[in-house]
C-alpha cells in the first residue's frame, strides 16, 4: 500500500479525495482515503482493551497463587470422600455409586429423546439462519449486481466458504483464514459487500467474472460471431472456471 501523489510545479504532493483524506493505493489497485483520526481513535480503543485484558490476567495469576502446591487429584479425591460420607447418611457408602448410575440412566432414558429433538431443531434453525444471512447476502449484494457478470449462485459457490456467521452477521475471511478488515473504515470488520470486493480483487480469474471483460479462451465466444464453443452442457464442465465460462457464454447468447 502506497500513498497516491500528484505533481504540482515540479513537486510531488499527496492527492486527497473529496473529504480531504489522503488517498492510498492498495496492492490490488483499489484507492481508499485514509482517515488518520479514525485510525488513531480505533488504536486507542484497542490499546485500552489490551490493558484491561492484561490487568485481568494479572488478577487471575494473583488469585491462583493461593493454590500453589495443591495436588489437584488429591483434592478431587478428598471432595469425593466427603460427598460419599454425606450420602452415607441415607444410603450405605458402598451403594452410592450404584444408585447414582441408576438415577442417571433413568433420567437419560426419559429426557434424552427430548434433548435430541431440541438439538435437531437448533441445528435446523442455525442452518436456516446461515442460508439467510450468507445466501441472502449474496442475492442482495449491490456489489455483485453492479460488477459481476456471472450468476449469483456461481459467485456464492466460489466465495461462500469465505464467510462465517458471527454475532448475527456474515464475516469474511481470506484464503489464509484471516478475518477481512475494512479499508474504508480502518480497524473495523469489512461488511459483506466490501469483503466480496476484496475477495474478488484477489481472485486469480477475476477477469472472467467481472463485467466488461472478455476471455479469449476457456469456452467464451469470440467477438467475431455467436458460435458456441467448449462444453455443450453445464454437467460437462469439469472445473469451476469452465462452469463460469459456460454460464457467461450462454447468458451473452440469450
Amino acid at each position: 500500500m502506497k500513498i497516491k501523489t500528484v505533481e504540482v510545479n515540479g513537486k510531488q504532493y499527496a492527492e486527497v479525495n473529496e473529504q480531504g483524506l489522503p488517498i492510498y493505493v492498495h496492492d490490488d489497485g483499489q484507492e481508499i482515503g485514509f482517515d488518520a483520526s479514525q485510525a488513531v481513535t480505533k488504536i486507542g480503543q484497542l490499546n485500552a482493551e489490551a490493558k484491561n485484558n492484561r490487568e485481568a490476567k494479572q488478577q487471575a495469576e494473583t488469585a491462583l497463587k493461593a493454590f500453589e502446591g495443591l495436588d489437584a487429584e488429591k483434592a478431587k479425591k478428598a471432595l469425593q470422600t466427603v460427598q460419599n460420607l454425606d450420602d452415607k447418611k441415607l444410603i450405605d457408602a458402598g451403594e452410592v455409586e450404584k444408585v447414582k448410575a441408576e438415577l442417571t440412566a433413568s433420567f437419560k432414558q426419559t429426557y434424552e429423546p427430548q434433548l435430541q429433538a431440541k438439538d435437531k431443531q437448533i441445528e435446523e434453525f442455525q442452518s436456516q439462519l446461515h442460508r439467510e444471512l450468507i445466501g441472502g447476502g449474496f442475492a442482495r449484494s449491490q456489489y455483485i449486481q453492479d460488477n459481476i457478470a456471472v450468476p449469483v449462485d456461481m459467485v456464492q459457490a466460489t466465495f461462500g466458504q469465505n464467510f462465517k456467521i458471527e454475532d448475527g452477521k456474515a464475516v469474511g475471511y481470506d484464503a489464509s483464514g484471516n478475518k477481512i478488515y475494512s479499508r474504508k473504515n480502518p480497524g473495523e470488520v469489512a461488511d459483506m459487500n466490501e469483503a466480496l470486493e476484496i475477495l474478488v480483487g484477489g481472485y486469480a480469474h477475476k477477469e472472467s467474472i467481472l463485467n466488461g471483460n472478455k476471455s479469449q479462451g476457456g469456452g467464451f465466444g469470440g467477438a467475431g460471431g455467436n458460435k458456441l464453443t467448449g462444453p455443450k452442457s453445464l454437467s460437462e464442465c469439469k472445473t469451476q472456471d469452465e462452469k463460469v465460462a459456460y454460464l457467461k457464454q450462454h447468458s451473452e447468447q440469450a
